[in-house]
């Protein structure tokens, strides 16, 4: 299965070991359905698609999506 040509791409950059990313479903009901841990450093490329409605990111990182670029805030 292939996503949509026009789905969105973000890219995920990790500031600090142990950064998680998570996948998150449609439907009725949002569930967690893939998660990966990056170290600092390390890039991930991600994709909305029909089975992915939200990604979540918890850990210090910057995030590039088509709109712009963001960092998370985690408190120090």
């Amino acid at each position: 299965m292939s996503a949509p040509a026009n789905s969105e791409f973000i890219v995920i950059k990790a500031l600090e070991n142990g950064v998680n990313v998570i996948g998150l479903t449609r439907g009725e009901s949002t569930r967690f359905h893939h998660s990966e841990k990056l170290d600092k450093g390390e890039v991930m490329i991600a994709q909305f698609t029909e089975h992915t409605s939200a990604i979540k990111v918890r850990g210090k990182a910057v995030i590039q999506t088509r709109n712009g670029e963001m960092n998370t805030l985690v408190d120090e």
